[in-house]
Protein backbone atom coordinates (compact mmCIF):
# COMPACT_ATOMS: atom_id res chain seq x y z
CA UNK A 1 0.00 0.00 0.00
CA UNK A 2 2.96 2.31 0.74
CA UNK A 3 4.09 2.17 -2.63
CA UNK A 4 1.03 2.83 -4.13
CA UNK A 5 0.25 5.97 -2.47
CA UNK A 6 3.43 7.25 -3.10
CA UNK A 7 2.85 6.62 -7.15
CA UNK A 8 -0.36 7.96 -6.81
CA UNK A 9 0.78 11.28 -4.65
CA UNK A 10 4.39 12.74 -6.61
CA UNK A 11 2.13 14.25 -9.89
CA UNK A 12 -0.43 15.91 -7.59
CA UNK A 13 2.04 17.13 -4.85
CA UNK A 14 4.23 19.02 -7.68
CA UNK A 15 0.80 21.04 -8.87
CA UNK A 16 1.54 25.09 -8.43
CA UNK A 17 -0.81 26.48 -6.32
CA UNK A 18 -3.07 29.42 -7.89
CA UNK A 19 -1.67 32.89 -6.99
CA UNK A 20 -3.93 35.19 -5.78
CA UNK A 21 -4.07 38.92 -7.97
CA UNK A 22 -4.22 41.92 -5.50
CA UNK A 23 -7.32 44.27 -5.11
CA UNK A 24 -9.79 45.63 -3.12
CA UNK A 25 -13.37 45.27 -2.67
CA UNK A 26 -15.57 48.52 -3.62
CA UNK A 27 -15.01 50.24 -0.16
CA UNK A 28 -11.44 49.69 -0.67
CA UNK A 29 -10.63 47.18 1.56
CA UNK A 30 -8.26 44.88 0.29
CA UNK A 31 -9.42 41.11 -0.88
CA UNK A 32 -9.41 38.58 1.94
CA UNK A 33 -6.43 36.24 1.58
CA UNK A 34 -6.66 32.60 2.11
CA UNK A 35 -6.25 31.64 6.00
CA UNK A 36 -7.56 27.72 6.06
CA UNK A 37 -6.82 24.63 4.86
CA UNK A 38 -9.71 22.10 5.04
CA UNK A 39 -9.61 18.49 3.71
CA UNK A 40 -13.01 16.85 3.64
CA UNK A 41 -13.92 12.99 2.32
CA UNK A 42 -17.70 12.89 2.27
CA UNK A 43 -18.71 9.40 3.45
CA UNK A 44 -21.28 6.79 3.00
CA UNK A 45 -24.52 7.56 5.54
CA UNK A 46 -25.20 4.48 5.64
CA UNK A 47 -21.84 3.40 7.57
CA UNK A 48 -22.89 4.88 11.22
CA UNK A 49 -24.96 2.44 12.66
CA UNK A 50 -23.58 4.03 16.49
CA UNK A 51 -21.30 5.86 18.10
CA UNK A 52 -18.75 2.97 17.59
CA UNK A 53 -18.73 3.72 13.89
CA UNK A 54 -17.20 7.11 14.60
CA UNK A 55 -14.26 5.05 16.69
CA UNK A 56 -13.81 2.69 13.58
CA UNK A 57 -12.95 5.62 11.40
CA UNK A 58 -10.63 6.64 13.72
CA UNK A 59 -8.73 3.81 13.72
CA UNK A 60 -8.09 4.14 9.71
CA UNK A 61 -7.00 7.87 10.71
CA UNK A 62 -4.67 6.34 12.58
CA UNK A 63 -3.51 3.50 9.63
CA UNK A 64 -3.61 6.15 6.76
CA UNK A 65 -1.40 8.65 9.18
CA UNK A 66 1.16 5.53 9.43
CA UNK A 67 1.42 5.05 5.86
CA UNK A 68 2.35 9.02 5.54
CA UNK A 69 4.52 9.45 8.74
CA UNK A 70 2.25 11.74 10.17
CA UNK A 71 1.48 11.44 13.94
CA UNK A 72 -2.41 10.91 15.18
CA UNK A 73 -2.91 11.34 18.52
CA UNK A 74 -5.87 10.78 20.39
CA UNK A 75 -4.88 12.00 23.36
CA UNK A 76 -7.46 14.46 25.19
CA UNK A 77 -10.46 13.18 22.47
CA UNK A 78 -11.13 9.36 23.76
CA UNK A 79 -13.40 10.16 26.12
CA UNK A 80 -15.21 13.19 24.34
CA UNK A 81 -19.17 12.33 23.36
CA UNK A 82 -20.68 13.55 19.69
CA UNK A 83 -22.25 16.49 19.62
CA UNK A 84 -25.40 17.22 17.76
CA UNK A 85 -26.10 20.44 15.53
CA UNK A 86 -29.32 21.45 13.68
CA UNK A 87 -28.62 22.60 9.89
CA UNK A 88 -31.22 24.65 7.29
CA UNK A 89 -30.10 25.25 4.19
CA UNK A 90 -32.31 28.04 2.70
CA UNK A 91 -32.90 29.17 -0.92
CA UNK A 92 -35.44 30.07 -3.77
CA UNK A 93 -37.68 27.14 -4.47
CA UNK A 94 -35.45 26.57 -8.16
CA UNK A 95 -32.20 26.73 -5.95
CA UNK A 96 -31.28 30.63 -7.45
CA UNK A 97 -28.51 30.67 -4.75
CA UNK A 98 -26.93 27.27 -4.92
CA UNK A 99 -26.88 27.29 -8.65
CA UNK A 100 -25.14 30.75 -8.47
CA UNK A 101 -22.04 29.45 -5.80
CA UNK A 102 -23.84 30.57 -3.04
CA UNK A 103 -24.72 28.89 0.14
CA UNK A 104 -27.03 30.20 2.98
CA UNK A 105 -27.89 27.99 6.01
CA UNK A 106 -28.28 28.56 9.57
CA UNK A 107 -26.75 26.27 12.51
CA UNK A 108 -28.21 25.33 16.03
CA UNK A 109 -26.68 23.27 18.87
CA UNK A 110 -28.21 20.85 20.92
CA UNK A 111 -26.79 19.81 24.15
CA UNK A 112 -28.62 16.85 25.76
CA UNK A 113 -31.80 17.21 23.41
CA UNK A 114 -32.01 20.94 24.08
CA UNK A 115 -30.93 24.09 22.04
CA UNK A 116 -28.33 25.87 23.63
CA UNK A 117 -26.91 29.54 22.14
CA UNK A 118 -27.34 31.68 19.53
CA UNK A 119 -27.98 30.21 16.62
CA UNK A 120 -25.36 31.00 13.89
CA UNK A 121 -26.29 32.17 10.25
CA UNK A 122 -23.22 31.22 7.76
CA UNK A 123 -23.40 32.32 4.28
CA UNK A 124 -20.58 31.45 1.88
CA UNK A 125 -19.85 31.84 -1.93
CA UNK A 126 -17.67 28.26 -2.81
CA UNK A 127 -16.22 28.45 -6.63
CA UNK A 128 -13.09 26.34 -7.97
CA UNK A 129 -11.46 29.80 -9.23
CA UNK A 130 -9.77 31.54 -6.48
CA UNK A 131 -9.86 34.56 -7.58
CA UNK A 132 -13.87 34.82 -8.24
CA UNK A 133 -14.34 33.33 -4.76
CA UNK A 134 -12.05 35.93 -3.39
CA UNK A 135 -13.87 38.45 -5.35
CA UNK A 136 -17.35 37.83 -4.16
CA UNK A 137 -17.54 40.48 -1.23
CA UNK A 138 -19.36 38.18 1.37
CA UNK A 139 -19.27 40.75 4.18
CA UNK A 140 -22.34 41.20 5.76
CA UNK A 141 -24.41 44.93 6.71
CA UNK A 142 -25.25 44.16 10.33
CA UNK A 143 -25.34 45.76 13.36
CA UNK A 144 -22.89 42.83 15.35
CA UNK A 145 -19.83 41.27 14.59
CA UNK A 146 -19.31 39.09 12.01
CA UNK A 147 -16.43 36.19 11.12
CA UNK A 148 -14.76 35.97 7.84
CA UNK A 149 -13.32 32.64 6.90
CA UNK A 150 -11.74 32.22 3.32
CA UNK A 151 -10.93 28.25 2.77
CA UNK A 152 -9.07 25.77 0.39
CA UNK A 153 -11.06 23.16 0.72
CA UNK A 154 -9.48 19.83 -0.45
CA UNK A 155 -11.95 17.34 -2.06
CA UNK A 156 -11.07 13.54 -3.67
CA UNK A 157 -11.48 13.67 -7.64
CA UNK A 158 -15.61 12.96 -8.28
CA UNK A 159 -15.04 9.71 -9.96
CA UNK A 160 -11.90 8.20 -8.40
CA UNK A 161 -9.57 7.80 -5.52
CA UNK A 162 -6.10 8.93 -5.35
CA UNK A 163 -6.23 12.74 -5.86
CA UNK A 164 -7.92 15.83 -5.23
CA UNK A 165 -9.64 18.98 -6.17
CA UNK A 166 -9.96 21.97 -4.60
CA UNK A 167 -13.37 24.40 -4.22
CA UNK A 168 -12.43 27.94 -2.89
CA UNK A 169 -14.82 28.57 0.36
CA UNK A 170 -15.10 32.33 1.34
CA UNK A 171 -17.11 32.40 4.54
CA UNK A 172 -19.16 35.21 6.74
CA UNK A 173 -20.77 33.91 9.95
CA UNK A 174 -22.84 35.86 12.11
CA UNK A 175 -25.30 35.05 15.15
CA UNK A 176 -29.06 35.44 14.39
CA UNK A 177 -29.64 37.55 16.80
CA UNK A 178 -27.41 40.50 14.75
CA UNK A 179 -30.89 40.52 12.39
CA UNK A 180 -33.19 42.61 13.73
CA UNK A 181 -35.35 42.43 10.93
CA UNK A 182 -39.39 41.01 11.94
CA UNK A 183 -38.48 39.31 9.11
CA UNK A 184 -35.11 37.97 8.31
CA UNK A 185 -35.86 35.21 6.02
CA UNK A 186 -37.95 37.84 3.80
CA UNK A 187 -35.85 38.42 0.78
CA UNK A 188 -35.81 41.92 0.81
CA UNK A 189 -33.92 41.82 4.33
CA UNK A 190 -31.71 38.62 2.61
CA UNK A 191 -30.39 41.17 -0.38
CA UNK A 192 -30.19 43.97 1.88
CA UNK A 193 -28.31 42.01 4.64
CA UNK A 194 -25.92 40.09 2.52
CA UNK A 195 -25.07 43.12 -0.62
CA UNK A 196 -23.22 39.76 -2.66
CA UNK A 197 -26.66 38.61 -3.45
CA UNK A 198 -27.74 42.20 -5.37
CA UNK A 199 -25.33 39.87 -8.42
CA UNK A 200 -28.65 37.56 -8.74
CA UNK A 201 -31.24 40.43 -9.35
CA UNK A 202 -33.76 38.46 -7.08
CA UNK A 203 -37.36 39.73 -6.69
CA UNK A 204 -38.47 41.50 -3.80
CA UNK A 205 -41.44 39.00 -4.19
CA UNK A 206 -39.45 35.58 -4.11
CA UNK A 207 -39.37 33.44 -1.40
CA UNK A 208 -36.47 31.77 0.80
CA UNK A 209 -37.58 28.44 1.96
CA UNK A 210 -36.39 24.84 3.67
CA UNK A 211 -34.22 23.18 0.97
CA UNK A 212 -36.32 20.45 0.23
CA UNK A 213 -38.49 20.88 3.02
CA UNK A 214 -35.56 19.08 5.21
CA UNK A 215 -34.30 19.97 8.75
CA UNK A 216 -30.74 18.05 8.98
CA UNK A 217 -29.43 16.57 12.53
CA UNK A 218 -25.45 16.17 12.28
CA UNK A 219 -24.21 13.90 14.97
CA UNK A 220 -20.01 15.01 14.94
CA UNK A 221 -16.99 13.78 16.45
CA UNK A 222 -14.07 15.10 17.33
CA UNK A 223 -11.58 12.00 17.21
CA UNK A 224 -7.81 13.32 17.11
CA UNK A 225 -5.08 15.67 16.40
CA UNK A 226 -3.03 15.06 12.87
CA UNK A 227 0.36 16.59 13.37
CA UNK A 228 1.80 17.24 9.77
CA UNK A 229 5.39 18.60 11.74
CA UNK A 230 6.57 22.26 10.92
CA UNK A 231 4.06 23.45 13.52
CA UNK A 232 1.20 22.07 11.23
CA UNK A 233 -2.09 20.83 13.55
CA UNK A 234 -5.16 19.96 12.20
CA UNK A 235 -8.25 18.58 14.34
CA UNK A 236 -9.78 15.78 12.50
CA UNK A 237 -13.61 14.54 13.03
CA UNK A 238 -15.74 12.23 12.03
CA UNK A 239 -19.55 13.51 11.15
CA UNK A 240 -22.92 12.44 9.87
CA UNK A 241 -25.84 14.11 8.75
CA UNK A 242 -29.60 12.43 8.65
CA UNK A 243 -33.23 13.90 8.54
CA UNK A 244 -34.60 15.26 11.22
CA UNK A 245 -38.17 12.95 11.70
CA UNK A 246 -37.56 9.78 10.11
CA UNK A 247 -33.86 9.48 10.40
CA UNK A 248 -33.06 9.27 6.72
CA UNK A 249 -28.52 8.84 6.58
CA UNK A 250 -27.83 11.27 4.33
CA UNK A 251 -23.92 11.17 4.17
CA UNK A 252 -20.75 11.44 6.65
CA UNK A 253 -17.54 13.23 6.23
CA UNK A 254 -14.03 12.90 7.70
CA UNK A 255 -12.51 16.27 8.24
CA UNK A 256 -9.57 18.32 9.47
CA UNK A 257 -8.62 22.03 9.04
CA UNK A 258 -5.29 23.64 9.56
CA UNK A 259 -5.29 27.75 10.22
CA UNK A 260 -2.28 30.17 8.80
CA UNK A 261 -1.77 33.70 9.47
CA UNK A 262 -0.50 34.05 5.68
CA UNK A 263 -0.25 31.18 3.40
CA UNK A 264 4.18 31.01 3.37
CA UNK A 265 3.20 29.60 6.93
CA UNK A 266 2.05 26.09 5.25
CA UNK A 267 5.89 24.70 4.99
CA UNK A 268 6.83 22.34 1.94
CA UNK A 269 7.29 19.49 4.07
CA UNK A 270 3.91 19.36 6.18
CA UNK A 271 1.88 20.17 2.61
CA UNK A 272 3.57 17.39 0.93
CA UNK A 273 2.60 15.32 4.11
CA UNK A 274 -1.12 16.94 4.59
CA UNK A 275 -1.78 15.49 0.80
CA UNK A 276 0.22 12.11 1.15
CA UNK A 277 -1.78 11.49 4.16
CA UNK A 278 -5.30 12.72 2.31
CA UNK A 279 -4.18 10.65 -0.48
CA UNK A 280 -3.41 7.82 2.10
CA UNK A 281 -6.92 8.17 3.98
CA UNK A 282 -9.18 7.46 0.37
CA UNK A 283 -7.16 3.65 -0.29
CA UNK A 284 -7.51 2.91 3.51
CA UNK A 285 -11.49 3.75 3.52
CA UNK A 286 -11.76 3.29 -0.21
CA UNK A 287 -14.96 1.08 0.81
CA UNK A 288 -16.53 4.01 2.65
CA UNK A 289 -16.37 6.84 0.48
CA UNK A 290 -19.06 8.80 -1.73
CA UNK A 291 -17.53 10.22 -4.25
CA UNK A 292 -18.72 12.97 -6.56
CA UNK A 293 -20.96 14.86 -4.21
CA UNK A 294 -21.08 17.28 -0.50
CA UNK A 295 -22.51 16.92 2.16
CA UNK A 296 -24.57 20.22 0.79
CA UNK A 297 -25.02 18.74 -2.55
CA UNK A 298 -26.92 15.53 -1.01
CA UNK A 299 -29.20 17.84 0.73
CA UNK A 300 -29.80 19.65 -2.38
CA UNK A 301 -30.52 16.42 -4.27
CA UNK A 302 -32.37 14.67 -1.82
CA UNK A 303 -36.49 14.96 -3.77
CA UNK A 304 -34.07 14.29 -7.49
CA UNK A 305 -34.15 17.81 -8.64
CA UNK A 306 -30.55 18.45 -8.96
CA UNK A 307 -28.93 22.05 -9.07
CA UNK A 308 -26.31 23.29 -11.66
CA UNK A 309 -23.90 24.23 -8.29
CA UNK A 310 -20.18 24.90 -9.27
CA UNK A 311 -18.78 22.35 -6.59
Amino acid sequence: MKQTTKTVIHPVAKQSAPKLKKGKYSDGHPLDDLHYLECKLILNGDRFTSVNSFYEFAKLVKQAAAVADVDFSRKGFKDLRPAIREVLFLDTADFRLYNNAFILRRRQDYVDGFAVGDPEIVFKFRHPDLQKAAEMDVRPKIAGDYQIKFKAEALPLKDKIGGYRILFSHNAQFPLSAIHDDDPMAMSTLVRMLPALETLKLNPEDKIELVNQTAVEEVLLDIGMLDFGKGVQAKSNVAVWRTRGNQKQLVGEFAFQAKMERRSELHAVAKLRCEQFFIAIQHVAEQWLALGTTKTGAVYRLKGNPPTAHE
